[in-house]
């Protein structure tokens, strides 16, 4: 259930936030504050998961559908990523430490939205009306039993 690729989104997202963390001052404060929550939140998010996944705490919280809400948070950070990497791109110091922080922002964009991509591969959209199988992938049994001839008489 832990899912390897995880790892790499939260790596670049720590590197990301650890990078505009060191930057001493700034014209435009806005986009770097935005940038700084975005990464940071990116980073917490994700080894909450990683944590609740690789233990057995995920068994004690009553979510029952760990897929959705992955899938959901996976594309969420990776929009909200691209918008912040693409805000601080367009409005910062110049300086090395914050193009350096953008490179590794729109890298850990890249990096969600390929694990939302290796998700819909192997999983499929888990929020589409047509996925109402159960996880282990066996049909779900008809609520209501049909008559042979259509009425409810009993012989």
């Amino acid at each position: 259930m832990l899912k390897l690729v995880l790892r790499g989104p939260a790596l670049l997202s720590f590197v990301a936030f650890v990078m505009e963390e060191v930057v001493s001052n700034c014209l435009h404060c806005g986009p770097l504050y935005f940038f700084e929550f975005v990464s940071c939140s990116a980073f917490l998010f994700t080894l909450l998961l990683l944590i609740l996944l690789a233990t057995v705490l995920h068994q004690r919280i009553g979510i029952n559908c760990w897929p959705t809400l992955d899938f959901g948070y996976t594309t969420g950070m990776a929009i909200l990523f691209l918008l912040a990497s693409i805000v601080f791109a367009a409005d910062n110091g110049q300086t090395d430490l914050e193009q350096g922080a953008v490179a590794f922002g729109f890298l850990a964009t890249v990096a969600f939205f390929m694990d939302v991509g290796l998700f819909v591969k192997n999983h499929g959209i888990p929020c589409r009306k047509g996925n109402n199988q159960q996880a282990d992938g066996t049909p779900r049994p008809e609520s209501e039993k049909l008559n042979s001839n259509g009425t409810d008489s009993v012989n």
